[in-house]
């Protein structure tokens, strides 16, 4: 991290010196540089400059300016030149090092500290004291937005989230492991749902680049530090129920789940006697997907035969008699409500347990 910070700075500064500018640490190693053919050399004269312990200095035809914020190590700001002119840049250069150092490590600091929250490995009341000792705003409504993606994509959606989101002191993107980055993100107010337009705002920054390669969950919206881990987890079952319920959805909110967010939170023993109660042994595997395609279709139009029969462009006789054969098969009416929402809950549920096979 170090070399990287230290290396953008100085190639800004480049063009603007009339001599090489850089970084050496306190053995004379040349760790970062105007010209990048000194990186790795050695320039002798560092040795007695940091001797010294003065906080600047001239050295054979170098200049030299210690560096501040770096506890594990000494280094010092160089220039090719013994003059004044050098050594005013040296210290320009120096102070503008420093700051830069500051504001990564408040920043790695808190996401660090937001990390810790969201995965819940730091107890409440650390999160108070912590939070005081950060200067960090414990009441302000924030929400987690999880994206999901194919492995080893982490940092390209690390990155593009970074670039969408620029206000680092108040959202952190956080990389999870390689398929799972989280944003956390704060809002003034969550009227007019503004939290539903950032997670499409993120949904069609990834639909660009990523072609339907992940899945979005969003957490509610809380108003304290410790409820982040709560907004996390609820990202993540979004996400999860999405990959069984919503297979063409790239975008879900914890909040409109519906049944599937009950579905998940059964255990896997009274799904199956539920399945079991409902179904006579065998019946539900008896129906192929014509039938299904039939039963999807007939939900997705609110049990209305006609209409139904209009959208599979069949005779509604047809659909009349494969209404019975489904009657037939499982024992239920699905053109009476209480029996159509025991089959749609059903199906629910059989998909769910398929999908906890699938993932064991």
């Amino acid at each position: 991290m170090v070399a990287r910070l230290l290396q953008g700075i100085l190639l800004e500064l480049k063009d603007k010196v009339p001599f090489i500018l850089g970084v050496v640490d306190a053995e004379g190693n040349v760790i970062s540089c105007t010209e990048l053919a000194y990186i790795g050399e050695k320039v002798s004269a560092t040795e007695d400059f940091f001797a010294t312990g003065l906080e600047e200095g001239r050295y054979d035809s170098y200049t030299f300016c210690r560096l501040k914020g770096f506890d594990s190590s000494d280094y010092a700001v160089f220039a090719s030149e013994s003059s004044s002119n050098a050594e005013i840049i040296c210290k320009v250069a120096a102070v503008a090092i420093t700051n830069s150092k500051s504001l990564y490590d408040e920043k790695h600091d808190k996401s660090a500290f937001i990390k810790r929250i969201i995965l819940d490995n730091i107890l409440p009341g650390d999160i108070y004291i912590k939070s005081r000792e950060m200067n960090f705003p414990g009441s302000q409504l924030r929400a987690v937005f999880l994206v999901s993606v194919t492995a080893g994509r982490d940092l390209e959606v690390a990155e593009m989230l970074g670039h969408s989101f620029p206000d680092k002191k108040n959202d952190f993107v956080i990389t999870i492991n390689e398929r799972e980055v989280a944003l956390v993100k704060s809002f003034d107010s969550v009227d007019n749902d503004e939290h539903i337009k950032v997670g499409k705002k993120l949904d069609k920054t990834l639909a660009e680049a990523m072609e339907g390669e992940y899945v979005i969950g969003i957490g509610s919206v809380v108003n304290q530090l410790k409820d982040l881990a709560k907004s996390f987890k609820e990202a993540q079952i979004s996400v999860e129920i999405g990959k069984v319920f919503e297979e063409d959805v790239t975008l879900l909110n914890f909040e409109n789940l519906g049944i599937g967010r009950l579905i998940y939170q059964l255990p896997a023993t009274l799904c199956d006697m539920f399945l079991s109660e409902v179904f006579r042994k065998g019946s539900i595997d008896s129906l192929d997907e014509e039938t299904l395609f039939t039963i999807d279709k007939f939900f997705e139009n609110n049990l209305n035969v006609s209409v139904t029969a209009r959208k599979l462009f069949v005779h509604r006789n047809t659909l009349v008699y494969r209404l019975e054969k489904i009657k037939k098969l499982t024992g239920l009416d699905l053109r009476e409500f209480d029996n159509a929402i025991v089959l749609k809950v059903a199906l629910m549920v059989k998909k769910y347990m398929k999908s906890r096979e699938r993932y064991s």
